[in-house]
């Protein structure tokens, strides 16, 4: 440090004098050779001197610690963004396969005249989507034969119910619902007995 302030005085000394050599040639040298002394020269000069370095030094300080938060607040904002941008990347790599499967499985429908094979080759595709997504947290929610509850399901219609026990119950489901890690994301679209 010590040697990094010796290094600014002499800078400061080196425009002082080229200063000092233009103003005596146009007979301002008094004015100059006060600005001329080093900051640490004019602080041992006067207390008033020595307070306003101080102050100066405080500002300059304050300054650069407010800039660098406010670079670090724009930095997290954009990480924050970029963070959001790519938050489901990992399950849309995950994904990517069988989208490649169901590529591969339409191609050959195009040529293929056997409809075993294709409805096989579709199952397979299908169980390796729901085992991939169950991997990641996606959980089927399981809803005909229990109790209607409007946390999880949405009603569509009412049906009498085909017996005395299905009253309250959900009888058919027109759309799965799923969760995530335990949390519902989407509700089931059902059918309720009356």
């Amino acid at each position: 440090m010590n040697f990094l302030n010796k290094k600014k005085n002499m800078k400061k000394q080196e425009e002082n004098n080229s200063v000092q050599e233009e103003m005596k040639n146009t007979g301002e040298a008094s004015a100059v050779e006060e600005q001329s002394l080093p900051d640490a020269e004019k602080a041992e000069a006067s207390p008033e001197a020595k307070l306003e370095v101080e102050l100066s030094e405080s500002r300059d300080k304050y300054l650069r610690l407010y800039s660098d938060f406010e670079n670090y607040k724009k930095r997290i904002a954009r990480d924050r963004i970029e963070s959001a941008k790519m938050a489901g990347a990992d399950i849309f790599l995950s994904i990517l396969p069988v989208m490649d499967d169901l590529d591969r499985a339409i191609k050959a429908m195009k040529d293929s005249g056997d409809v075993e094979a294709v409805k096989e080759g579709l199952i397979l595709i299908h169980n390796k989507l729901k085992s991939t997504t169950e991997a990641k947290g996606l959980r089927p929610m399981e809803s005909i034969g229990k109790i209607f509850d409007a946390e999880l399901h949405d009603a569509i219609t009412n049906v009498p119910a085909p017996s005395e026990e299905m009253k309250g119950k959900v009888v058919d489901e027109i759309e799965k619902g799923y969760y995530l890690n335990d949390k519902v994301i989407r509700h089931a679209k059902v059918i309720v007995g009356s």
